[in-house]
């Protein structure tokens, strides 16, 4: 397997990044928006670049070797055997999800999710005239679980049509088992809802006993009632290409959403598909150091973070992002913000509240080691 340097630290202060400039004149690492510092992979790169050399950008469309990429990496990594058909191209996630509150049932409806969570799923619902019902999640046994009964009760008193699912799940860094997502398709059934399973981080499984299984990939049934968001962004660092996909097999369920995106949305950019094919079909080699390199790290927080007093964090199967619980250092300290007071401290994290969770904080670790060993070495100087 080829070596990569994930260890390199490229300067992104006074750059373009929305992550870096948001302490720019201060000096807080920033920790915080799902964002690597790491580069995108060679292959991606070289392709790039090919394309770039074309010299001509005019308008574009999704092509054949690129469906072919996405099809076959279904297929070989998830076992998912999907149609062309069923791909709608979408200009980033937090867009097709949004379209997909709009699509499904009517001003009024009710939209379910489990907190805390990603927060423009929060926000979605009250964007598209729907109103948001959402059940806590509950840490047992050192996982974030949901509540199935309650779950059941909570949407059988609603309005619910649709069921945002975060698959893994963001912020607390689930991989959910097939045992999980079989009773999502339950309760999915029994109440009639369609399931929308943003599944953005399903390049990311960090557990070497697990495998991601997509949530349309349970059964016929549960195909037919699901919208299912992928994009290569978070796995290969390409988040600024704007770049992903929509499956949708049941075609009537397809047919409106398109019908929604219909001069609201626009088309996909043409290096974003590029990079989108390259990273599918040649960027595996890349993926599978990153995991390593982000095992390693996941390892060096857990163990530094179970050492500092009024912290705890649950390890995390999927993703680069670590949900750090801080209420026993509010209580001790008198802290009514932690993201803010280890921001004070030089790191910047995202804040609970906005997950609908207030007490913690979400840490990203997809960086340079010394990057995050310098973060907590200021968390820690912070608590001493």
């Amino acid at each position: 397997m080829p070596v990569f340097d994930f260890d390199q630290v490229i300067d992104r202060r006074g750059s373009d990044s929305i992550k870096w400039r948001r302490y720019a004149g201060r000096d807080v690492l920033p920790l915080w928006v799902a964002d690597m510092d790491f580069a995108a992979p060679p292959a991606v790169m070289k392709a790039l670049h090919r394309r770039i050399d074309h010299g001509v950008f005019g308008y574009s469309r999704p092509w054949p070797a690129l469906n072919d990429a996405v099809l076959d990496h279904l297929q070989r990594h998830y076992d998912w055997r999907i149609k062309t058909e069923w791909l709608v191209w979408i200009p980033g996630i937090v867009a097709a999800f949004n379209v997909a509150c709009r699509a499904v049932g009517k001003a009024g409806d009710a939209v379910f999710t489990h907190t805390p969570v990603y927060p423009p799923f929060l926000s979605a619902p009250g964007l598209s005239a729907r109103k948001l019902i959402t059940v806590a999640m509950q840490r047992r046994d050192a996982r974030w679980q949901f509540d199935s009964t309650l779950t059941d009760q909570t949407l059988a008193d609603s309005a619910a049509k649709l069921w945002l699912l975060c698959h893994p799940h963001n912020p607390t860094g689930r991989a959910w088992s097939d045992a999980e997502l079989g009773e999502v398709a339950r309760l999915a059934a029994k109440h009639d809802l369609i399931v929308c399973s943003d599944e953005i981080h399903c390049g990311l499984v960090l557990d070497e006993k697990l495998r991601h299984k997509p949530f349309a990939a349970l059964s016929e049934e549960a195909a037919n009632r699901s919208i299912t968001l992928m994009a290569p962004s978070k796995t290969f660092n390409l988040p600024g290409l704007y770049t992903g996909f929509a499956i949708i097999p049941n075609p009537a369920l397809r047919h409106d959403f398109e019908k929604t995106m219909d001069g609201i949305v626009p088309h996909v950019n043409t290096l974003g598909m590029v990079a989108t094919e390259a990273a599918y079909r040649d960027g595996d080699d890349w993926r599978q150091s990153l995991l390593s390199y982000l095992r390693g790290n996941e390892q060096l927080l857990r163990e530094r973070v179970a050492a500092m007093p009024g912290l705890a964090m649950t390890p995390v199967e999927a993703t680069y992002l670590a949900w750090i619980d801080c209420r026993e250092l509010c209580t001790q300290r008198g802290i009514d913000n932690p993201q803010r007071f280890f921001e004070d401290a030089g790191v910047g994290f995202s804040n609970g509240e906005e997950f609908g969770l207030p007490g913690f904080v979400r840490l990203n670790f997809g960086c340079p080691r010394s990057t995050l060993t310098e973060a907590l070495r200021r968390m820690e100087l912070a608590l001493a």
